[in-house]
């Protein structure tokens, strides 16, 4: 089973608290996280892009990296692990991703992947002009699909005539093309989005909910298997998961707790606000998702809170799940987080016994 971090592009991470570690994003803390999750054996590591944040006390995700040019950066300090970045597809051309991307592919050979986000939060692109309309909620699946189309003719072919409802290549040119595959990553929660992974993406991210329920997750991902049979590809399911661990369960329900009791209710209120602009939305969207109970603190994923040993077979039970290929973790404090993982965690892991830790 694969195994990734979910890397802090945005201040303070995932956890929408006034009481949680509070830390800015920079290309030194992540590169450190990246190193060390190369080190501990992660398969993966994947940057969001955000433009827009949630306010608040904490002023959740105010502060942001661009994706693209971090996991360029990241890339030229790591040796193994697969890198991926991701594209606002209202912000930037195929042509111009599908570029940018085959010179990372050059910087990291095999070792890098996009991530297409279509967008569910309104004011990340009204604020430059850029939002088509709310229209477009019912549309974006056909927009990336469209998108992706382009990129994958690009490398494919180093070049692209094409002629779609929102996008007309002529004779595009673009040359070298990737000497490997790049992988594609898509998120999509609802039937529509679960169509668009299965017959594009190579791999598809779906969200666990609740607190300590490892296998909630397990209707979504067969809503995966379901659209993937229908395509006749393999796409796989990578399930997000934030740890909160430490030597007993009583210290790690303690700072879950006190997560729980900061949490910045401005933050929050702007979150939901957004995520109720999708008239559109199917139940299992994104944009309904964030407005559960249990995403009071932890942004869009199911938690994992106890000592190493129970998140180990926490995560074990999480993996068993039909269609998971991997997992996407994040944690309270990424640099800590990422030691326990590897040093107390991971070797409890029936699922990672074969995993190898690189020597200092």
């Amino acid at each position: 089973m694969d195994m990734g971090v979910f890397i802090p592009i945005g201040n303070n991470g995932w956890l929408i608290s006034t009481t949680s570690p509070q830390y800015m994003p920079s290309f030194e803390l992540n590169k450190q996280i990246v190193q060390k999750a190369e080190k501990y054996g992660l398969d993966f590591a994947l940057s969001m892009i955000k433009l827009r944040g949630f306010g608040g006390k904490a002023e959740f995700w105010d502060y942001n990296l661009e994706s693209f040019t971090l996991m360029a950066s990241l890339a030229a300090v790591t040796e193994r692990i697969k890198l991926f970045a991701s594209t606002a597809v209202l912000t930037l051309p195929p042509a111009i991703v599908a570029r940018m991307a085959t010179t990372i592919d050059n910087v990291a050979p095999g070792r890098f992947g996009v991530n297409i986000v279509s967008g569910w939060q309104m004011a990340e692109y009204d604020q430059m002009g850029i939002w088509p309309g709310d229209d477009y909620f019912g549309y974006r699946y056909d927009y990336s699909t469209e998108y992706v189309h382009i990129m994958k003719e690009l490398w494919a072919n180093g070049s692209c005539t094409f002629e779609g409802k929102h996008f007309t290549m002529k004779d595009c040119m673009m040359k070298p093309m990737p000497q490997n595959k790049i992988e594609i990553v898509a998120a999509g929660q609802s039937p529509r989005g679960m169509e668009f992974a299965a017959e594009y993406a190579d791999y598809n991210f779906v969200m666990a909910s609740g607190i300590n329920t490892p296998t909630a997750y397990a209707p979504n991902n067969q809503k995966l298997l379901d659209a993937a049979a229908k395509t006749g590809r393999d796409v796989g399911a990578y399930v997000l998961f934030m740890v909160v661990a430490d030597e007993t369960d009583e210290l790690a329900e303690a700072k879950w707790q006190k997560y729980r009791d900061g949490a910045d209710v401005d933050a929050l209120a702007w979150m939901a606000d957004q995520g109720s602009k999708d008239a559109t939305a199917d139940a299992n969207s994104t944009a309904k998702h964030i407005n559960l109970p249990e995403g009071a603190v932890n942004f869009n994923m199911g938690t994992l809170v106890g000592s190493y040993a129970k998140v180990a077979r926490m995560l074990d039970e999480a993996g068993s799940v039909p269609g998971t290929k991997g997992i996407m973790l994040t944690f309270d404090d990424f640099l800590v987080g990422l030691d326990q993982f590897g040093e107390r965690i991971q070797p409890l892991m029936a699922s990672r016994t074969t995993t190898s830790i690189a020597a200092e």
